[in-house]
Parts: C-alpha cells; sequence; structure tokens
C-alpha cells in the first residue's frame, strides 16, 4: 500500500507563515504527480497547488504569489510554504499524489489524512 503523511499545520496569526509537509511511503516505484488540496465544511474540496514529475507548477488564483509548492524527489516529499496568511485560507489540507507502484502498473491516486490549517487573530 502508499502512506500519504501530512505534518506542520497547526494555528496561525493572519499575515503569518505555516510550511506543509507530506511524505509518501510504502510500496512505490515512482512518484509523478503531487499536490495539496483544502476543503473547508459545506465545501468543495478545491486544488491549491500541484507539482509535476516534469517540475511544472500550477496554483489556484487565490494563492498565487504567496504560497509555493515544492518535492524532494529523493525523499517522495512535498511541502507547501504559505506566506501572508488569511483567514480565508483556513481549512484541512489534504496532500494527493499519483503514484506508480512497480513498473508497467497503472498510476493511481492517494490522499493523506489531512492537517487542520486555522489563521485566526
Amino acid at each position: 500500500q502508499v502512506q500519504l503523511v501530512e505534518s506542520g499545520g497547526g494555528l496561525v496569526q493572519p499575515g503569518g507563515s505555516l510550511r506543509l509537509s507530506c511524505a509518501a511511503s510504502g510500496s512505490i516505484f515512482r512518484v509523478n504527480a503531487m499536490g495539496w488540496y483544502r476543503q473547508v465544511p459545506g465545501k468543495q474540496r478545491e486544488l491549491v497547488a500541484i507539482s509535476t514529475s516534469g517540475g511544472s507548477t500550477n496554483y489556484a488564483d487565490s494563492v498565487k504569489g504567496r504560497f509555493t509548492i515544492s518535492r524532494d524527489n529523493a525523499k517522495n516529499t512535498v511541502y507547501l510554504q504559505m506566506n501572508s496568511l488569511k483567514p480565508e485560507d483556513t481549512a484541512v489540507y489534504y496532500c494527493h499524489a499519483l503514484v506508480e507502484r512497480a513498473p508497467g502498473r497503472s498510476p493511481m491516486w492517494y490522499w493523506g489524512q489531512g492537517t487542520q490549517v486555522t489563521v485566526s487573530s
């Protein structure tokens, strides 16, 4: 199986920063895309940022210029540096990864368990 373990969430004041981490482990041949989604109660989960295996990145308009996604491919880990945080960034943040478990097998998407980010004074 494949596990995604997130860390780094917490409570921060508006204007502050947090760094989320997500490490993939288990039966992994290759990790392709890795990214972050977020969800608030009553709303759909939305893409925050994603990084492909080719190195390209994509961000939600609401976080462009404030959040930065990066990866350590040797550690199968993705990071989300969040700066200038706003109360509307409050959500549960989920790691999402496209993983090949063996050569020739179709890649599958996996989710982490989520980490709470609360932006409040």
